[in-house]
């Protein structure tokens, strides 16, 4: 039987058209792969369609469990990617309504621009790109690897201005100013997103195409200076804040919240372009730097990540790609991961394997993994305990 969509009727959207929209024609700004599919309509506008897909994505799930910055915590009050992706879209959108921006897709942006992140976070990007890069030549980024996962994997027809986003969204590289580029269509996307696989400098030169995704980007930063922070705390790694220099945006979360929001504003609006003061910026620089000093790069957390956590992406990538070239069936890879992939592409006139490589097979089932299953599956392949210890609740009691 045939899926039925059920239609508004056309007397009942002229009366909202005119009674919510000033009589105003609708329109489809999106620009799509599949131009037959996916028209927006008034009850679902265009990027509406991109939120919903997203949230709807198999993967979305599984931000719950994906660290963000402190792993190997059973405590459910430090943040997991979950919250962050949550959290940029609502500074995004603040930022956006201020600034008359299409507040649909800032949200579709900012729930999608994770989605293809690694467990572990950074440190397990960094591993599984040395594994791919060693095997391939070619690079991974987890921002190159949200459009993939929305893109390729699962082929959901997600707009141009979406993808393009969640591409450019990379929270590292900060800039004073952000000024939309110039894409006009998928070809030129298609050709950036294979640049960011065979050079390694590519992801620092991308700009969005659109304010609304500058406005992501720049708060994707705003959205885990403070937080990580807060993390930090909970977790005992310090004892306060305190310990970060006071500057123009504070030091305290809410502040540098409320600070970055203003001053982007401040300075943007009217405008075609995304920017902060020089003070404000300087003082978002040092923030970051701060953060990287005092909290990721700290040898309580990196000598974890560098001395278990690394062999084992190297065991599992390893076993994964043996058992694809051997074709064992019996796999997790096949009966957790392609499987999983087919059925969820079943009414869609797409064949994963034969659009993957081997290795980029192994790459998207590492980077869909949750740091729990992580963990479970290397036990389960290797019969053995990681050698990996969770702080319980109750261990600083």
């Amino acid at each position: 039987m045939a899926l039925i969509y059920e239609q508004l009727s056309d007397e009942l959207q002229k009366r909202i058209i005119k009674e919510n929209f000033g009589g105003e024609d609708f329109y489809d700004p999106a620009i799509r792969r599949n131009t037959k599919k996916d028209k927006a309509t008034l009850w679902r506008p265009a990027f509406v369609r991109d939120v919903e897909k997203i949230m709807h994505s198999p993967y979305y799930n599984r931000y719950t469990d994906k660290t963000q910055v402190f792993s190997f915590y059973k405590n459910d009050d430090i943040s997991h990617r979950a919250l962050h992706v949550q959290l940029v879209s609502r500074i995004a959108r603040n930022i956006g309504k201020m600034l008359g921006l299409d507040l649909d897709l800032i949200e579709a942006i900012a729930l999608g621009h994770d989605i293809g992140h690694t467990p572990f976070g950074h440190a397990g990007e960094r591993f599984l790109n040395d594994l791919y890069h060693d095997s391939t030549g070619k690079y991974f980024n987890h921002n190159v690897h949200s459009v993939r996962v929305l893109d390729k994997i699962f082929n959901l027809n997600i707009s141009l201005q979406t993808l393009d986003g969640i591409l450019c969204h990379n929270g590292e590289f900060e800039c004073k100013e952000y000024i939309p580029s110039t894409l006009n269509n998928f070809n030129e996307f298609d050709k950036k997103v294979e640049k960011c696989y065979i050079d390694q400098s590519a992801i620092k030169h991308l700009i969005p195409s659109t304010l609304e995704g500058c406005v992501v980007r720049i708060s994707d930063m705003i959205a885990y200076i403070g937080k990580d922070r807060q993390d930090a705390i909970k977790t005992k790694l310090i004892d306060s804040e305190n310990i970060f220099q006071e500057n123009e945006i504070g030091k305290h979360n809410a502040t540098i919240i409320n600070n970055l929001i203003v001053n982007i504003i401040e300075n943007s609006y009217g405008h075609n372009y995304i920017k902060m003061d020089d003070t404000h910026y300087n003082a978002l620089k040092c923030s970051k730097s701060d953060n990287y000093k005092i909290i990721y790069q700290n040898n309580k957390i990196a000598d974890v990540y560098e001395n278990s956590i690394k062999p084992m992406f190297e065991k599992i990538y390893n076993k994964l790609l043996y058992d694809l070239k051997h074709n064992d069936q019996t796999s997790p890879i096949f009966k957790h991961h392609i499987e999983f992939i087919n059925n969820a592409n079943k009414f869609k006139e797409y064949n994963y394997q034969e659009n993957s490589t081997i290795d980029d097979i192994v790459v998207d089932y590492i980077a869909s993994m949750t740091d729990d299953y992580f963990i479970d599956l290397y036990e389960y392949l290797f019969n053995t305990k990681p050698l990996v210890k969770y702080i319980s609740y109750f261990d600083n009691v």
